[in-house]
């Protein structure tokens, strides 16, 4: 699965030189991100300051505009306050077609899983159980995983280390008791949450990446006897069988329906509560007159963000289940290979 695509010449250019420009383009996101974490406290600020602009309405609306549509920030040479449309609208292109070079970039490397199994897979005499789902539907799925998930775990690796720095130096606004005399609160609370979170989803989904792979082993069964049933019906494709085999295939998806539920619960119930946590934290400090409300917002953002990056494989459970499985099962098909290409070399 990985030395295919990371440890063969032929791939190295997309492996490696594909790889640098994903990470250039995530990086350049991620300041863009830091940049309208900046803005959220101007533009608040202004919006918590509007009524002192009553009898000069015109100056305020002209400062509301210039925060959210100006270019002043490009004519001036780059100088300036940044508005809203001059961060924003690069980091829409530049998502974009990030998007699109990971899905090349992933299909590229399903590629070379793909042609490294097959002539291995040739080799071998003996029938491998599911070859034909390893090499097609597995190889696909790993690779859009990969594709989805590896740029999530990049572009949150490259937030905390824009963001960290951030919330740490707005934790000095936390004016609530025993967390005001931690110096970098907001920090170390996103951290706990999140480890929390993590630790428990692992006690809570810990059967789903075993159910996963009895479900996939149970949709192969069914899928080769339909698969065989094109070419002999006589033998194959019969309806008992198959519905012998639909039995089994609807049992595991009830069992598997049943711990996605409680496990989604959780999920759900964690995510709301750390909707309000910022708010709970830093709330005290706007009515004794600490922070103000841009402060406020701009706290909620960097929290939401690091915590986003420490709680990323929770928020991905599902995903990452997923994974576990199709890795499992490549690693299961990888061994009989090698089991079987030694066994012909022993006995040519």
């Amino acid at each position: 699965m990985i030395q295919s695509f990371y440890k063969t010449k032929e791939w190295a250019l997309w492996a490696y030189g594909g790889g640098a420009i994903l990470m250039f383009s995530i990086w350049m996101q991620v300041q863009m991100t830091v940049a309208l974490n900046s803005w959220y406290g101007k533009f608040y600020d202004l919006l918590q300051n509007s009524a002192d602009y009553v009898d000069k309405p015109q100056e305020g609306i002209a400062l509301f505009y210039q925060q959210l549509v100006s270019i002043d920030y490009v004519r001036n040479g780059f100088e300036g306050d940044l508005s809203f449309l001059v961060i924003a609208s690069p980091y829409v292109i530049l998502a974009t077609l990030t998007a699109w070079f990971t899905s090349i970039y992933g299909l590229r490397w399903r590629q070379a899983m793909t042609w490294g199994y097959i002539p291995r897979w040739r080799n071998v005499e003996e029938e491998i159980e599911g070859a034909s789902q390893r090499i097609q539907e597995d190889c696909n799925r790993f690779a859009r995983i990969i594709e989805s998930l590896g740029l999530q775990i990049v572009r949150a690796i490259m937030t905390l280390i824009a963001f960290i720095p951030i919330l740490y130096g707005l934790s000095d606004k936390v004016d609530v008791p025993y967390l005001r005399d931690i110096e970098g609160s907001l920090v170390w609370g996103a951290l706990v949450v999140s480890l929390g979170g993590l630790i428990i989803s692992w006690f809570v989904g810990w059967r789903l990446p075993g159910l996963e792979y009895n479900n996939q082993k149970v949709e192969a069964a069914f899928r080769k006897d339909l698969v065989l049933g094109e070419d002999d019906k006589v033998n194959h494709a019969r309806p008992e069988t198959l519905w012998e085999l639909f039995l089994g295939i609807r049992f595991n998806y009830h069992r598997l329906y049943l711990h996605y539920g409680y496990f989604n619960i959780w999920l759900h119930a964690y995510d709301q509560v750390m909707m309000v946590v910022p708010y709970l934290l830093m709330g005290p400090g706007l009515f004794t007159g600490l922070i103000t409300l841009g402060i406020l917002v701009q706290v909620s953002n960097a929290f939401q963000r690091v915590h986003g990056g420490f709680a990323l494989f929770l928020h991905n459970w599902t995903t990452i289940t997923e994974l576990r499985s199709i890795w499992k099962r490549l690693k299961e098909f990888e061994g009989n290979l090698d089991r079987y290409e030694l066994t012909r070399v022993e006995y040519s």
